[in-house]
């Protein structure tokens, strides 16, 4: 065996079944330059975005690894199946391989459950040694990382930005997560000194931008805190994603504001306190988003939100209320998935238990299309309201609204064109009937 290993970034299918191919992508996976990073020096790595290469079959690296989130899945299967008839070792990793060990395993073989930090060089030492174990699990107590291999895609047609990462995990549990199905409520992040290396190192490549990795970066206030004031004095601009209650915090959200951050996206769900209820996240209050969407806008950092359509407290009129919510929100990139229950997770099982899952192919599961059956619309309507929603929100006015006609938009004009474009992408998606996902 030669030691040489390709990494697969794998691309979706859309809903006619094609692959979705693009031009550019902006949001790049960090975990195959991580995991090229904690290789052996005799080790050569490779990395292969499918949504803007085409994968090399006729590598000549025999060990091939694959991840991909879990509307992925299917797509990353079928790349195993290929490289298996070529008689490639190919090894899974990431949530959906994590949450469905079982199911992933008839495709691959062998699959990494969790964290690699910890059971990496296990496996590395296996391959070479010719043992490699059907599965591998280790639970990372602290989380440290080497300095990522973004050598291995600078050169690609990617973003004006870099992923970094801050910490995994989150103290919540909402029964339809995957991170807190993975993580069961355990948050840990990495040194602050180990975070601002890596993004000197983005810096130092030549970017000015970069993406902070991290499930809920606001479990830890302090941490934030200290972590902002150091990102400061670099005088670069950022994104992440956390939980709304940062809104509650002026004085973190000035600290965070002043830092560079530009963009926060918030997972919001529903905006029927009900539906939260039903999720497992009732610590989330509906009744304060507005304040809290506003107290963010107002700080200078603009709000991507995360909606599910198709909770059991969901109708047809609560869905058509939560666009008018949108809008009145000024929430500048909405996104919609509609309720899946993943496998792995609690809502699964629940799910299961109850014989409402109508599509019995898991890798078949994709955000565009119901699968389980709804107490007050059918499994069509579902998915026609998922299409409406955004056939509305998405329209040539409210995107000019939302973008060139923002008030801050004299501020800082680069930065609302790059949100138009984004919204645009977005529209240009949706009209060919494929989700709106991560560029």
């Amino acid at each position: 065996m030669n030691k040489k290993i390709l990494f697969i970034q794998p691309t979706i299918y859309d809903d006619n079944n094609k692959l979705v191919k693009k031009k550019r992508l902006y949001f790049v996976g960090l975990a195959y330059p991580l995991l090229a990073a904690m290789l052996p020096e005799d080790w050569e790595a490779e990395i292969y975005l499918e949504t803007i290469e085409d994968i090399p079959f006729d590598t000549d690296a025999d060990v091939i690894g694959i991840g991909g989130m879990g509307h992925a899945a299917n797509r990353s299967k079928d790349i195993a199946l290929e490289f298996k008839k070529r008689g490639k070792t190919v090894i899974m990793g990431g949530p959906m391989a994590s949450l469905a060990p079982e199911i992933a395993k008839k495709y691959f073989d062998s699959i990494v459950i969790g964290d690699a930090e910890e059971i990496w060089q296990e496996v590395i030492n296996d391959l070479e040694n010719n043992r490699l174990k059907p599965f591998y699990k280790k639970q990372v107590e602290k989380l440290s990382t080497p300095l990522p291999r973004y050598d291995l895609i600078v050169n690609k047609k990617i973003g004006d930005f870099l992923p970094v990462q801050a910490g995994r995990g989150c103290p919540n549990s909402c029964k339809f997560c995957s991170i807190y199905c993975l993580y069961r409520n355990r948050y840990l992040k990495r040194d602050v000194a180990e975070v601002i290396r890596d993004i000197k190192y983005v810096k130092q490549l030549g970017f000015k931008k970069f993406l902070l990795i991290d499930d809920n970066i606001v479990s830890d206030e302090n941490y934030m805190a200290e972590l902002c004031t150091e990102i400061k004095k670099l005088k670069m601009t950022w994104m992440s994603q956390c939980a709304i209650d940062i809104g509650k915090n002026p004085e973190l959200l000035k600290i965070v504001a002043d830092s560079g951050c530009y963009t926060l996206s918030f997972g919001l769900e529903s905006i029927t306190q009900e539906s939260l209820d039903h999720l497992g996240k009732s610590w989330c209050k509906t009744d304060e988003y507005l304040e809290i969407i506003n107290n963010v806008i107002n700080a200078g950092i603009e709000i991507a939100s995360e909606m599910i359509v198709g909770v059991d407290t969901d109708t047809k009129e609560s869905l058509n209320d939560t666009v008018n919510f949108v809008l009145n929100a000024k929430i500048i990139a909405p996104k919609f998935y509609i309720m899946t229950p993943i496998p792995g997770t609690d809502l699964y099982d629940e799910m299961l238990k109850e014989n409402r899952i109508v599509e019995e192919d898991v890798l078949k599961f994709k955000p565009s299309r119901a699968v389980i059956t709804h107490p007050h619309m059918t499994t069509q309507e579902i998915t026609d309201m998922y299409w409406e929603i955004y056939n509305k929100l998405y329209t040539y006015k409210n995107i000019f609204k939302r973008t060139l006609l923002n008030k801050n938009f004299l501020k800082n004009p680069n930065r609302y064109l790059f949100f138009l474009m984004v919204n645009l992408y977005y529209r240009y998606q949706i009209k060919r009937k494929i989700a709106p996902n991560i560029m």
